[in-house]
């Protein structure tokens, strides 16, 4: 086990948050990058894929990835079940997140559909002074307070195993 380079996840986010990046596809047009940008962005401060057939976290092109890497849904239970090779992580309350961690947000419906990559917060995290970037809504240093969030899950990268 291994520790997960915030730094490195953030400085991605930035980097690309307004961009995509040519070695990923980008699923704009169907049904969104969003789980997509977040997946790159944990796996720059992870750095390590977990493969499993099914049920992993891979990305090798748009054709050959897990249902983890660009939804979610899976995304989420990828990261909250995870005891093989990868990133895990645990849903924590807002005031327990980190840059580096994905908040994932209902804006509309009852079902979670957008996923947002922490990259700055105060000295203890709320919605006016956490910052976020995404994609599909393409954002950088992007305050939380200004989504019309309906229901909010915070989910805390706690290590990745190698």
């Amino acid at each position: 086990m291994s520790g997960y380079n915030r730094q490195l996840a953030v400085e991605y986010a930035h980097r690309w948050a307004y961009g995509r990046n040519p070695a990923y596809y980008n699923f704009s047009g169907i049904g969104g990058d969003c789980a997509n940008f977040a997946s790159q962005c944990i796996y720059a401060g992870a750095g390590v894929m977990n493969h499993t057939p099914v049920y992993g976290w891979y990305y090798y092109d748009s054709n050959n990835r897990s249902a983890a890497w660009s939804s979610v849904h899976y995304l989420h239970r990828f990261l909250t079940t995870n005891t093989g090779p990868g990133p895990y992580g645990s849903e924590v309350p807002l005031e327990r997140i980190l840059p580096g961690d994905i908040l994932q947000i209902s804006t509309w419906m009852e079902e979670f559909h957008h996923t947002l990559v922490v990259v700055a917060t105060g000295g203890v995290p709320d919605s006016s002074n956490t910052l976020v970037a995404c994609h599909s809504y393409d954002s950088d240093n992007r305050p939380l307070d200004t989504y019309d969030i309906k229901k909010l899950r915070c989910i805390h990268i706690e290590g990745v195993r190698r």
